[in-house]
């Protein structure tokens, strides 16, 4: 492996026949190049599907109630159903193992006031676990927490939007907002990526709005973040179990659609996993064809230079060269050739990966990237199967006799 002779042999042979080196090593830097850029496409537009899911918990099952369009047990139809907080802890107890994270919500539409700044804004009841329900980013001060809702604190938590509409200058935290005639104390501000919408909203804790209400136990609506170890199919089929639960405690018929209704995440994350995969599976599928056509091609190509040889062995063989120094030789020389052109073909790759960036967002392909793992294995396979192509047809050509080799045309 380090005679020197024999590497002098192999850079003067690469030297000699330029041509048969450059189609041999653009084989295999052309099929690593494909296959990056295959699999940096397919993780772009995975990344483009998975933001697109991020703006609340992907895994989050929502559940609200309306009026009833049924009649059931005795009781008339347009019937208002609502929750309460002894709903909220039954649903969240029911099968507590399955649950991540929960929030209860009672929202209003409240008039707010600071200095000569007012508006209408979306005032939701809620505890903690709304900021990462939500997934929301807090740019100042704190959110929620416990104690506010144990203690029925006047503190607030508000959108970056609320804070441009009213309070124009200086921190909002320590300050203090009139809601609906009383004042709250901010104590943080929140981004969130749902957009203004979103920001425009102030969250509060549920205790002291349901108390400002005269003392209403009302729950709007119940987020559940269900355990992220339930698969798609699992976590649907515990959101019609939570739904079908609420209704046989509200006495809605099982048939009313609109009594009690469950919005699934999970649902629509079925469907992504199942065009995910389907991608994946293309993607993998053109991408190993991809190495292997560079593997074909190599091995055509190394047929070639070995019979194009043939003469040469046969020299060797005539004046002593062992069947083993013949072969090592040849292979050695493929494996550089393919080691030299796998690195092009990586850095070629990775750099068009790099240049491509976010350029292509507008076509939902996002940050398109290849993991080194992935890389690697491809470069490793590529080598191997260099050498395996340069060992096979080496080896037959170091059996034949030298006379024989002589005599080939």
């Amino acid at each position: 492996m380090f005679d020197l002779d024999r590497w002098q042999e192999i850079f003067s042979s690469i030297r000699s026949n330029i041509l048969r080196t450059v189609l041999s090593g653009f084989t295999v830097a052309l099929g690593l190049f494909i296959f990056i850029v295959l699999f940096g496409i397919g993780t772009g537009l995975q990344n483009a599907f998975t933001e697109g899911f991020a703006r609340d918990a992907q895994n989050l099952i929502t559940i609200f109630t309306g009026k009833t369009t049924l009649a059931y047990k005795g009781l008339q139809s347009d019937r208002v159903v609502t929750m309460n907080n002894d709903d909220y802890d039954f649903l969240v107890n029911s099968d507590k193992e399955k649950v991540g994270e929960a929030t209860p919500r009672y929202q209003a539409s409240l008039l707010v006031k600071y200095g000569k700044e007012s508006g209408t804004y979306q005032v939701n009841g809620t505890d903690a676990e709304e900021k990462y329900i939500e997934n929301r980013k807090m740019l100042e001060g704190r959110y929620l927490n416990s104690a506010d809702l144990a203690r029925k604190q006047n503190v607030a938590v508000i959108g970056r939007m609320v804070q441009r509409d009213l309070i124009k200058n200086g921190s909002p935290v320590g300050k203090d907002l009139n809601i609906n005639g009383t004042m709250f104390k901010v104590v943080g501000v929140f981004s969130d990526d749902g957009g203004d919408w979103d920001e425009r909203h102030i969250s509060v804790p549920i205790t002291t709005l349901q108390q400002m209400k005269k003392g209403s136990d009302t729950v709007s609506t119940v987020f559940i973040a269900y355990n992220d170890k339930l698969s798609p199919q699992e976590a649907i089929k515990y959101g019609d179990e939570l739904q079908n639960r609420l209704k046989a405690r509200k006495n809605v018929s099982p048939d009313d659609e609109n009594g009690v209704r469950v919005r699934n995440n999970a649902k629509n994350m079925n469907d992504t996993f199942t065009f995910m995969a389907v991608l994946t599976a293309i993607v993998t599928f053109i991408g190993l064809g991809t190495l292997l056509a560079g593997i074909i091609g190599i091995s055509n190509i190394m047929v070639y230079i070995v019979k194009e040889r043939t003469k040469e062995i046969g020299v060797r063989k005539a004046i002593g060269a062992k069947p083993r120094s013949i072969v090592a030789l040849i292979v050695q020389e493929s494996v550089v050739i393919t080691v030299v052109s796998g690195f092009v073909g990586v850095g070629v790759g990775v750099l068009t990966l790099h240049l491509i960036g976010d350029s292509l967002e507008e076509y939902f392909i996002k940050s398109p990237s290849v993991g080194w793992g992935t890389i690697l294995m491809a470069f490793i396979a590529l080598v191997f199967s260099g050498l395996i192509a340069g060992f096979v047809p080496a080896y037959r050509a170091s059996r034949i006799r030298p006379i024989e080799a002589l005599r080939t045309e």
